[in-house]
């Protein structure tokens, strides 16, 4: 039986798509860099916010003027991480419903963890338990180590939890700790791009989530 839900964070809870855009190009603009529009930002995202600027700047790391741009970026972000974002609709009820089915919430992030812990304030605190983000000693996604981590802070074993994301990395995440994969179509990616890297089960709605962890769950 399943006892846990493990969910990505930016695309899947959350539609952070344009104030990381906003952030990135505040950055390039500093070093009078070419900026980005909101639809290439979406195809930089998931790898952590170091791979979306390492994307977003020509000649990413390579570039010597990479490390201000990337410290240029955090430093806005931090500050304006919460202009426009917000929650997908239906997904506070799905978490209060899955919740309520006695189903243990973790959220894994390849965000750095300050931001995700400012976010799990705002939006998480009554219905998930833990929040890992980017942190020192645990590999980013897709590596299993921060699902491995938020699983053994909420007492699960691989075997008893689901994960739940929008992208190619979240496929490769699930498929590498063992856990079966619900792909959500609301978020950064679309279901042709997701069936392409192997995605066979999909939620058009946060309802339908719940229905499926659910079934999963007898």
């Amino acid at each position: 039986m399943m006892k846990a839900v493990v969910f990505d964070l930016d695309g899947t809870l959350l539609d952070t798509l344009e104030d990381l855009a906003a952030a990135a190009n505040w950055a390039l603009r500093q070093q009078a860099m070419l900026e980005r529009t909101v639809d290439e930002v979406r195809q930089f995202v998931g790898n952590g916010v170091r791979r979306l600027m390492a994307r977003a700047v020509p000649d990413g790391e390579q570039n010597p003027l990479f490390e201000q741009v990337f410290a240029d970026f955090k430093r806005y972000y931090v500050v304006h991480c919460q202009d426009k974002t917000r929650l997908y609709n239906g997904v506070p009820e799905m978490l209060a419903a899955l919740k309520a089915r006695g189903l243990k919430l973790a959220i894994v992030s390849n965000k750095l963890q300050a931001g995700v812990d400012e976010l799990y304030e705002k939006y998480f605190r009554d219905t998930v338990t833990v929040a890992v983000g980017e942190r020192p000693g645990v590999q980013r996604k897709p590596a299993p180590d921060m699902v491995f981590t938020a699983l053994k802070a909420l007492d699960v074993q691989p075997s008893e939890a689901i994960y739940v994301g929008d992208s190619d990395v979240d496929l490769q995440t699930a498929k590498n700790s063992g856990l079966p994969c619900i792909s959500v179509l609301w978020g950064f990616r679309d279901r042709t791009f997701l069936e392409a890297h192997g995605a066979t089960v999909f939620a058009e709605t946060p309802e339908e989530v719940v229905v499926r962890c659910s079934s999963l769950m007898q």
